[in-house]
């Protein structure tokens, strides 16, 4: 399990980051801190997996506090978040290794996907030697999250069918039963319900009762 330190001034805010942070059973929050000095002087004795960082806070800003993690040597992953968007400001975190950019408001799918392309880079890292399959695998994948296949499929299950249905969900906002999610993707309502059904288990799309339809309630799905 990855261990992570959050850093961020607005307690809601951090609530949420630990929430989103935790709904993935691959991470562990150990610590959050409020002020970047604070932060620094656990980070420059404790080894972490990865760090997620807010860019403007007192004392010390990100910015700051990651300049000192790299002249430390320290070797924790960062994703950075902040308000700002500026060019300038991007290129600055990019020189210093931020593995992750992620601009207010963001979704939980864009926080989830820097946790996947987080992982996506340890996997393809580990055991101390590469191939090219690795390696594109690694910067494709990223590129294009959607189509990544970093979705598990169980017995019975295929991956491509999982992400099929995902990817469609992924392109709206809007809320769909089986029915309509089936003849959009070409599959029998039966198979469509018992993919979607699983995709609600892991957490990868939301289910809720409609009761505006007329008649009886129906279930609609959405992407989380």
């Amino acid at each position: 399990m990855y261990q992570v330190v959050i850093v961020e001034d607005d307690p809601m805010i951090s609530m949420l980051n630990t929430r989103f942070t935790e709904k993935d059973g691959r991470f562990h929050v150990i610590r959050t801190f409020e002020a970047g000095n604070a932060a620094w002087e656990y980070l420059r004795i404790h080894a972490v997996d990865l760090v997620i960082l807010d860019v403007y806070m007192p004392q010390m800003s990100g910015l700051e506090l990651l300049h000192h993690m790299r002249a430390a040597g320290v070797s924790a992953e960062v994703i950075m978040i902040t308000a700002a968007n500026d060019s300038e400001t991007v290129e600055s975190l990019l020189r210093l290794g931020v593995a992750d950019f992620l601009v207010k408001p963001f979704s939980y799918e864009r926080f989830r996907q820097a946790l996947d392309n987080f992982c996506r880079r340890k996997e393809a890292l580990r055991g101390g030697s590469v191939n090219q399959q690795n390696l594109d695998r690694l910067f494709v994948d990223a590129a294009n999250p959607i189509a990544a296949p970093n979705l598990p499929a169980p017995k019975g299950m295929q991956a491509k069918t999982l992400e099929h249905i995902l990817e469609f969900l992924s392109h709206t906002d809007e809320q769909y039963t089986c029915e309509q999610i089936s003849e959009h993707v070409g599959l029998s309502t039966v198979t469509v319900r018992r993919y979607v059904n699983y995709l609600v288990e892991i957490g990868r799309v939301q289910s809720e009762i409609n009761y505006g339809t007329g008649g009886r309630p129906s279930i609609v799905y959405r992407r989380m």
